[in-house]
């Protein structure tokens, strides 16, 4: 049996290695294998780098640039402006769904409202408590909430 979906955060690489050891020699009391093939691993870095490979035993872990987790993208420059980019995208597609009910004049304000509290805006900010906003991001999110 295959241990699949564990996500290992360090800071240095020989603390990523150590605890890499540690969770394979605790999945073997369990009967469980890592598989080589499918573990990844991102580096979160400043400056822009190489992707490299990285071997522990006879294993080789190819390095990723972004990784969804939970529903939230993260990637390599540590940038959050994909994700507000994807979760905006996500509330245009569920407003185009219901934009029949948003337009309808059978449909009341309140009503509207309710629609917009309960669907849209938490598609949007999914997560929104985690993020660090840059200037211009703030600048951005502000232009689509003075447009709705």
């Amino acid at each position: 049996m295959y241990a699949d979906g564990i996500l290992l955060t360090t800071r240095t690489k020989q603390s990523l290695l150590d605890k890499f050891q540690k969770l394979k020699e605790i999945s073997a009391q369990y009967g469980l294998i890592v598989n080589g093939e499918k573990t990844k691993y991102l580096k979160c870095l400043r400056k822009n780098y190489r992707p490299e490979e990285l071997q522990i035993d006879s294993m080789y872990l190819e390095q990723i640039q972004s990784y969804k987790c939970l529903g939230s993208t993260i990637n390599s420059d540590n940038s959050i402006e994909e994700e507000i980019q994807y979760r905006v995208t996500l509330g245009n597609k569920a407003y185009c769904a219901n934009q029949f009910n948003f337009e309808s004049r059978l449909v009341s304000k309140k009503s509207k409202l309710k629609l917009y509290w309960s669907i849209i805006r938490p598609i949007v900010t999914y997560a929104c408590e985690v993020w660090v906003l840059k200037g211009t991001v703030k600048n951005k999110l502000m232009y689509l909430k003075g447009k709705c």
